[in-house]
Parts: C-alpha cells; sequence; structure tokens
C-alpha cells in the first residue's frame, strides 16, 4: 500500500458547534434547494454511502451501520467528542479553512484544537466587500475601506477564496471574469460600488460582475494565492482561461477549487498556465465506490506539481473526514494499481503521493514559513 504524509487540506469551512437531529443533519450532507423527496433519504447518495462506510468506526460503530444508529451515538458522545473524534480521525494534520461561511461554526483556532493540528485563514472575498459596504457611507468611502480590508486580510491569510454558487440575480465568478478579464477601470468601479450599495439591504451579497472583477484582481495584487470554484453550480473552468491568460507572471497562482465533474478541464488548465493549480479531494466524497475512478482522470490530465488535496468539508465534522478518508484511499488505490502493474515505481507512486497530498500545498501557500 502507498504511504502518505499528514494531509494538508487546502479548502475546508468550519463545523457547526450544535447537536444535530436527524431532519438538521440531513439537510448539512448535501447541498441541495429542499429536503429529500418523501419516503427517502439522504443517506442513499454517494456521499451518504461515504460517510456510513467511514465514520462509524471514528465514533466505535461497525462500518455501514444504520443511519439512526449512528445518529444516536453522535448524541450519545456530544457534539464536541463526535467533531475531536472525527477530525483526528481523517488524517489530516493541516487545514486551510473558508472563514466566510454563515452559521455558528467552528474557526481556524478552534479547528485545530479540537482536530490536533494546525489551521489556517481563508479570506473569502464577498464577506470583505459586504463588511466594507457596511461601514461605509459613500462608493468612494466602500473602495477605500475596501482596499485596506483585503491588505489587513493578506497580512493574516495564506490566501483569498471566494463563496460556492452561482445566485440569484447575478454571475458566477467565472462568468464575471470570462466576460472580461481585464482588471476594470477606477471609474468603471467606481460606477459599479454606487449601483450595488444603493441596491442592497445590509448583509446583502455581492452580485455584481464588475465588482467580482474588482475583487479578484484586489487578491491578486497581495500575492497570495486566489481560489476560484468551477464546477457543478459555478461554471466550467474554461470560463478563467481569459483571466489565467492575464494574470500569468504577476505572481499570484490560482487554485480551481471544486472542479468535478468537469474535474479533466480544471487539470488541462493547471497544465496550461504555470500559475494555475487544480484541486483533488472533494471527488471522493461525493463520487462514492467510483472515487478511485474519478481521481484518476484528474491525475491523468495535469502534472502531479500543479494538484493538491482539499476535501471540502463543511457543516459536519463527517464531511471533513470523508474528504480526507476517502481521498486516502482512492489515492493509495490508484497509485498502487500502477505501481503493481509496473507502469511506475512504488518510489515515484510514494514520492507523487506525498506531493498532492501535503507538499505542494505547503510550498503554494508557503505554510513553512508560517511556523
Amino acid at each position: 500500500m502507498i504511504e502518505t504524509p499528514p494531509l494538508v487540506d487546502q479548502y475546508c469551512q468550519g463545523v457547526l458547534r450544535t447537536e444535530l437531529g436527524l431532519a438538521t443533519f440531513e439537510a448539512q450532507l448535501i447541498r441541495s434547494a429542499g429536503p429529500p423527496a418523501a419516503g427517502t433519504t439522504f443517506f442513499d447518495t454517494p456521499t451518504g454511502f461515504a460517510l456510513r462506510r467511514w465514520c462509524p468506526p471514528l465514533l466505535g460503530l461497525e462500518p455501514h451501520c444504520a443511519p439512526a444508529r449512528y445518529l444516536a451515538r453522535r448524541r450519545e458522545l456530544g457534539a464536541a467528542e463526535s467533531a475531536r473524534r472525527l477530525l483526528r480521525g481523517s488524517g489530516a494534520a493541516v487545514r486551510l479553512v473558508d472563514t466566510g461561511a454563515p452559521g455558528d461554526l467552528a474557526g481556524p483556532k478552534e479547528l485545530a484544537l479540537t482536530g490536533g493540528g494546525e489551521a489556517f485563514e481563508l479570506a473569502r472575498l464577498e464577506l470583505l466587500a459586504e463588511q466594507a459596504a457596511d461601514t461605509s457611507g459613500t462608493p468612494a468611502a466602500f473602495l477605500v475601506n475596501l482596499s485596506e480590508a483585503v491588505h489587513h486580510a493578506s497580512a493574516g491569510a495564506v490566501g483569498f477564496t471566494c463563496g460556492a454558487e452561482d445566485g440569484a440575480g447575478g454571475p458566477s465568478w467565472g462568468t464575471a471574469l470570462a466576460r472580461s478579464p481585464e482588471p476594470p477601470g477606477p471609474g468603471e468601479v467606481l460606477g459599479a460600488a454606487g449601483r450595488w450599495i444603493a441596491g442592497r439591504a445590509r448583509g446583502g451579497a455581492v452580485r455584481d460582475p464588475v465588482l467580482l472583477r474588482h475583487l479578484a484582481w484586489s487578491a491578486v495584487a497581495t500575492g497570495l494565492p486566489l481560489q476560484l470554484r468551477t464546477g457543478a453550480g459555478a461554471g466550467e473552468p474554461e470560463l478563467l482561461t481569459g483571466f489565467a491568460r492575464a494574470t500569468a507572471g504577476l505572481g499570484a497562482r490560482l487554485v480551481l477549487l471544486g472542479g468535478y465533474p468537469y474535474h479533466r478541464q480544471a487539470a488541462r488548465l493547471a497544465t496550461v498556465f504555470p500559475h494555475v493549480y487544480a484541486e483533488l479531494g472533494a471527488e471522493p466524497g461525493q463520487s462514492g465506490a467510483r472515487a478511485a475512478g474519478v481521481l484518476a482522470e484528474s491525475l491523468e490530465g495535469a502534472p502531479f506539481g500543479k494538484l493538491m488535496f482539499g476535501g471540502g468539508g463543511r457543516q459536519l465534522a463527517e464531511l471533513h473526514a470523508v474528504g480526507a478518508l476517502a481521498f486516502r484511499e482512492a489515492l493509495g488505490r490508484v497509485l498502487a494499481g500502477w505501481a503493481a502493474e509496473g507502469s511506475w515505481s512504488w518510489r515515484d507512486a510514494e514520492r507523487v503521493a506525498a506531493m498532492v497530498a501535503a507538499g505542494n500545498a505547503r510550498r503554494v501557500y508557503r505554510l513553512d514559513e508560517r511556523n
């Protein structure tokens, strides 16, 4: 079997602190616009089956136990102890945490303490804009405050990230950057800021494509890595081709998140541009028994130094554990298969496993400089 070092999870969100009933737990299990159809359950999904395979043993139960039994054990242990066991059992030593997700979530410091490792902040760009707008009386003041907020965030965060989905009333990041990948001019930004501030209710999300472009270029100017979403709900990776071309040579790295089911296209974009990287990891948890096959497709499409594990865990500690454990098992199965058939040496297989599992992320986010 292939040995991998403790994982560096290059993208996750915080974990809910509260106790959860069946309906509340299921609502967090997969991304859905509503509850499961009458007479069905979200446990009957690839993610649900993966959870029942990997998580029960971490709580002292047999694999594939019934959901009701699993949730009863979770309540018996309590939310804090369950989270501690799940996070520590995941095999992740470092987590990069998106601090812009809504809800009563554990932040980087609490995740590090609970999970027994390290955690660093990923600053979400839309949240910085919304916070700056809440303290600004005019569009001009907003732009000044936003510039200061991005600069301040760059001093503590290891990178910038963006929100999850295209929302009603506005484009996705990919669509906005595809329309015009170059940075918007000052007058264009000021006008967009005025329209957004005038039309938003307090707490309203950023949807204006000019402001999204301005946020992206503000992050690039700091030199820190910028994570951009692709995949279901966020658009195909090819939408970011123009932006990747425009940012080449500027020093900031672009990391494509959540490429599934467009993981092959994301890998191809990482191949074409030296400063573009692609995430691996969320696919195994989403594709269940097909995890190794999906992961192999990404590994076949990009240089191994351009691929990084990111579990995409959110809300539930179970999703952190599933992402990490399913990834480690799928990666080992794929690379061991290639080595066993003679296509690779075992030494090369372990070397690439170490790169993808941890080494690349440490290099891209300069994590060793933080210690």
